[in-house]
């Protein structure tokens, strides 16, 4: 039998399946970043960024440096620093035929999550780049969002997942390492595995910014 021959189709199927949402679900909703929004980002050091393409394949890339490292203009409107990567431009190609972005900022610690949803659009605007400047170099291109829906969102899947709790964390050998799984799937000629663990470190050390 096909796992996936049960399917539920309508939003109304949905809901008697698993009811509404209460009230304050709803209430808590705002189209703007709120105080407690901004404090929220301004103590994040790490954002997942959501994309979909023209076709509606999705891609969801990390976005990470220092707590506020996102630069908030104002209430409806922010700025995410593009900082050295592997260039396959997952994200970025997708805003460009499809602006819309859904955010995830986390902190630290904290269970809850800020979710932020809007249009986007890559700008070389200088003088927000020379604002997103990190490490003394200031990157060609930034991502500019404006907000359409932005709210804290519940503790529960964090606290299910024990994702701060240290004694919860599997050992660090449990997965192999991405030079290892790489290694293994490109299997590059003329290198070892060492020198290529020794390459791939070499580029996180010396890429960052």
């Amino acid at each position: 039998m096909n796992p996936f021959d049960q399917i539920v189709s309508t939003e109304q199927e949905l809901r008697a399946i698993l009811g509404t949402p209460g009230a304050r679900s709803l209430l808590k909703e705002r189209q703007s970043m709120n105080a407690h929004a901004r404090a929220f980002i301004a103590h994040s050091p790490l954002l997942l960024m959501a994309t979909a393409g023209p076709d509606g394949r999705c891609d969801v890339s990390p976005k990470g440096d220092a707590p506020g490292f996102v630069l908030v203009l104002d209430e409806h409107r922010l700025v995410i620093p593009d900082r050295p990567g592997n260039k396959r431009l997952d994200g970025m190609r997708n805003l460009l035929v499809n602006p819309q972005i859904g955010l995830i900022f986390l902190v630290p610690g904290r269970e809850e999550t800020l979710r932020v949803n809007g249009r986007a659009c890559i700008t070389r605007d200088p003088e927000l780049l020379g604002r997103c400047a990190a490490q003394g170099k200031t990157h060609p291109i930034a991502i500019g969002v404006e907000v359409e829906e932005c709210f804290l969102h519940c503790p529960k899947a964090f606290r299910r997942a024990h994702f701060w709790n240290v004694e919860q964390w599997p050992a660090p050998d449990a997965l192999p390492s991405l030079a290892c799984a790489l290694f293994e799937q490109i299997q590059p000629k003329g290198i070892t595995l060492q020198d290529y663990e020794r390459d791939m470190e070499d580029g996180n050390v010396k890429h960052l910014y």
